[in-house]
């Protein structure tokens, strides 16, 4: 039987970063992963590669004022802790803001990380300083996107695979957490076929062999329960309706959960499985890689968001403001659809894709593309294609052409064009002057104020009915799945716990495994931005824990 002082489950982010801080210190390593080497560095991949920062370099060139108090505060109120399962995931959190504050620059940056100058405001709010959302721009783009915060990562452990220090076991599929007198001290499991199936796509789940090994320290780096569909539908909870019937998944089909499920079955205590990110912004991909392909609009401030039958959606749930209120408004609604309702001038300004494919501009570093993109008359070409391509787009000269297409498009009748023209028409009579009392026309003005929503995020406010605005366009707007914010209960150094909150020996979990710290150290909410984060940082702090043992 093979021994290594450290066995990580799962070649993604989080692995991969425990992996390289172990490494580093001289250990010796064995990563295991259920699919194969082409799928190296697992979601962060395909991510957007938006990362948190409080009072960066960036930020203070755009004259954005940011601390550890403010942060901190934010996340507070985001997280909304209320359960006695909290004390790790507060303790995680607070450590969490404190490393995006002082030290996660330097240590992204020292390993060649870069980002785009211009930082990105997500999760905006509900109103109040005191409650849910960044009260400033936090979300920092990484040049490259996902790719580029996978690659650090990557190259380090090819250097260490070079040095002997790394060892890779791809198409192993972990089943079994060994134990001995109460130790954790292996795992096993079986050996899958080969398979040649592109990054991201679906491959074979043929065994054709068995495996056991023996490590002095077991990290679980799985990932979450996002494209098990079963799973989201079982741990959905009640305050946010009922779960939706139909969903995109927004992950590939890898990320199924099971080595939660073995870890809880060892005797793991898995808490906040009811807290989930899921969202309301989700497109059928018109050129899918994996099941059900899921792709998110990460929209700015403008366009008009009406549910299904037709009503424009209340204040705070505009686009970008509130993820998860506007997912409970939606399923409040009875049905898992709702619609964007924009003009070409708001699609060119505010519409981004999430994911490293569909940002190539970001992606490969394009300067010509990244100029098209701030000052273009037409959107991305990724945006162009899914406006052309995409089945939940509707593009139309008028409004009542566009009321009855999107009437064909979901199969009923629900939408009335005089109701949705009204609507628009009083929205559309607030901009006469340069004030309003509209609070979505008032917030996009006063947030232009901010030079990178202006540059590149948010439309000049124009009547949406105005031909020369045109052509108008709709978009259906699907349920996607993410991210699992609940997990894996873990201390500050990574290492898991049972149900009496007493440590397992030998057992270790991180990222989103562990609900990116101790078991979901976003609470209910996030603040964007993070997932990659936290991946790195219990990367990171559990990492360095082992190399010292």
């Amino acid at each position: 039987m093979e021994q290594y002082a450290t066995i990580i489950i799962g070649s993604g982010l989080s692995g991969l970063v425990t992996a390289y801080e172990a490494t580093k210190a001289g250990k010796k390593v064995l990563i295991l992963d259920q699919e194969t080497e082409t799928n190296i560095g697992g979601q962060a991949y395909w991510s957007f590669g938006g990362l948190f920062f409080v009072n960066s370099p960036q930020q203070r060139i755009l004259g954005i004022k940011d601390s550890f108090q403010l942060a901190h505060q934010d996340w507070e109120g985001t997280a909304s802790f209320d359960r006695p399962e909290d004390f790790w995931p507060r303790k995680w959190a607070s450590e969490y803001v404190k490393f995006a504050t002082e030290e996660k620059y330097n240590y992204v940056s020292g390993l060649g990380m870069k980002f785009f100058p211009i930082v990105g405001w997500a999760e905006r709010g509900a109103g109040s300083a005191s409650d849910h959302g960044n009260s400033v721009p936090r979300f920092h783009i990484t040049w490259g996107t996902g790719t580029g915060v996978v690659k650090p990562f990557v190259d380090k452990a090819y250097e260490a695979q070079e040095k002997g220090l790394l060892t890779f076991k791809f198409r192993h599929r972990v089943s079994r957490l060994l134990i001995e007198n109460g130790v954790i001290v292996g795992v096993e499991g079986d050996i899958l076929q080969a398979d040649d199936k592109k990054r991201g796509e679906k491959t074979n789940r043929n065994c054709i062999g068995e495996f056991c090994f023996r490590g002095a320290h077991i990290v679980i780096a799985s990932g979450g329960i996002g494209a098990n569909l079963e799973l989201v539908k079982k741990n959905w909870p009640i305050r946010l309706g009922s779960p939706p019937q139909h969903m995109v998944c927004g992950v590939p089909d890898y990320v199924d959960g099971k080595m939660i499920e073995i870890a809880e079955q060892t005797g793991a205590h898995v808490i906040n499985k009811d807290r989930m990110w899921h969202y309301t912004e989700g497109l059928k991909n018109w050129n899918p890689i994996w099941s059900n392909h899921g792709i998110r609009i990460l929209p700015g401030p403008s366009s008009i968001w009406l549910d299904a039958m037709g009503n424009r959606l209340p204040a705070p749930f505009f686009p970008g403001f509130d993820t998860l209120g506007t997912l409970k408004f939606t399923q409040a609604t009875g049905y898992d659809y709702s619609w964007f309702i924009l003009t070409q001038k708001i699609i060119k300004k505010e519409f981004a894709l999430s994911g490293s494919e569909q940002n190539p501009d970001l992606t490969n570093k394009d300067y010509r593309l990244i100029l098209s993109r701030l000052f273009g008359k037409a959107a991305t070409a990724p945006v162009e294609a899914f406006k052309t391509h995409g089945d939940d787009f509707i593009v139309a000269t008028n409004l009542e052409e566009l009321v009855t297409k999107m009437n064909q498009k979901a199969g009923n009748e629900l939408l009335d064009y005089n109701t949705i023209k009204k609507q628009i028409q009083d929205r559309d009579r607030q901009l006469d002057n340069k004030f309003s009392k509209d609070i979505q026309i008032n917030y996009i003005q006063h947030t232009r104020k901010y030079l990178g929503d202006k540059l590149a995020r948010t439309a000049k406010p124009h009547k949406i009915l105005d031909p020369k605005n045109g052509p108008l366009i709709a978009v259906r707007l699907n349920i996607l799945t993410r991210k699992t914010l609940g997990g894996i209960e873990t201390n500050l150094n990574g290492q898991v716990l049972d149900a009496e909150g007493h440590v397992m020996p030998g057992l270790f979990a991180v990222g989103e495994a562990s609900g990116f710290g101790g078991g979901g150290m976003h609470g209910y909410r996030a603040l964007e931005g993070t997932f990659l984060g936290g991946c790195i940082f219990t990367g990171m702090k559990t990492g360095q824990y082992i190399a010292k043992q």
